[in-house]
């Protein structure tokens, strides 16, 4: 008897799919797996596909329930070995997917989980957006410096994206002037705060105010560890304890000779304190 071959296939026959959330507003979504792992044998390759998160990686809610089933952990495994093993033809097939009738005016989540995590496949993906103008897409991320660089000089008009806090460059951000848009404990929160929730449909993280907050998975170790904060307050703490211990323990420069205290001219007269 034959064993069938344990490796999942790299080419995916579908690329887009609907889960039950953006189902219900119409989005299709395009998923990889969230932030680090390792393919199954006989691969056994590690991936990171979020490498600017920060806090958020110990929160993730695509790294909890069905996400981590898996035949839902095996689909997104495809997805990125796709990407990683042949990207010109993942954009070929990509296209050629979106060029179907049921696309025409829809909208495109990109990454319901995962992010840009190279320039050569966000310059992908950018390919294949100006390539389906009929075509509406948006993302969440994190590669602030990724899409400074990128994407923002010259942004496809029919893409739209929101950059989210908790990751390693939330420094960069300007919520005064970037679209910005964060974690909170609860929805109460979010309206305190002066922010506007896209609770009523995720196409307002990109359509709706500027500042969008998210209110929080109801994840109940998740919500111990959020501990009341938001993303952007939890990860500017993490970033200040960094910096302390960076400060503690910098070496000391190799060419500076230690200051050492002086002694006083023996001229016979010193003053004595009084």
């Amino acid at each position: 008897m034959v064993r069938p071959d344990p490796t999942p296939p790299s080419q995916p026959t579908r690329l887009l799919r609907q889960n039950r959330e953006l189902r219900a507003i119409g989005v299709w979504n395009w998923t990889l797996p969230a932030w680090a792992g390792r393919f199954p044998a006989p691969d056994g390759r590690t991936y990171n596909t979020c490498p600017s998160a920060g806090v958020c990686r110990h929160v993730c809610y695509a790294r909890h329930g069905t996400y981590t089933w898996p035949a839902v952990r095996a689909s997104h495994q495809a997805n990125l070995r796709f990407v990683l093993d042949d990207l010109p033809d993942w954009q070929q097939a990509m296209t050629a997917e979106l060029g179907a009738t049921r696309f025409r005016g829809a909208w495109v989540r990109i990454h319901d989980s995962g992010d840009f995590f190279s320039d050569r496949y966000l310059g992908a993906w950018l390919d294949v957006i100006r390539a389906r103008p009929s075509v509406n897409f948006y993302a969440y991320t994190k590669e602030v410096r990724r899409f400074r660089a990128l994407v923002e000089p010259h942004a496809p008009e029919n893409f739209l994206w929101v950059y989210s806090f908790g990751g390693t460059q939330d420094a960069e951000l300007d919520p005064a002037h970037d679209r910005v848009a964060d974690v909170f404990p609860d929805t109460e929160s979010i309206d305190a705060a002066g922010w506007h929730s896209q609770g009523a449909s995720d196409l307002l993280a990109v359509l709706g105010p500027r500042l969008v907050g998210i209110p929080a998975n109801r994840i109940p170790h998740y919500l111990k560890r959020l501990r009341g904060r938001t993303f952007r307050s939890w990860q500017a703490e993490v970033d200040a304890e960094r910096r302390t211990r960076r400060g503690r323990t910098a070496p000391r420069p190799s060419n500076v000779t230690p200051l050492r205290p002086s002694r006083p001219a023996d001229n016979g007269d010193q003053t004595r304190a009084a």
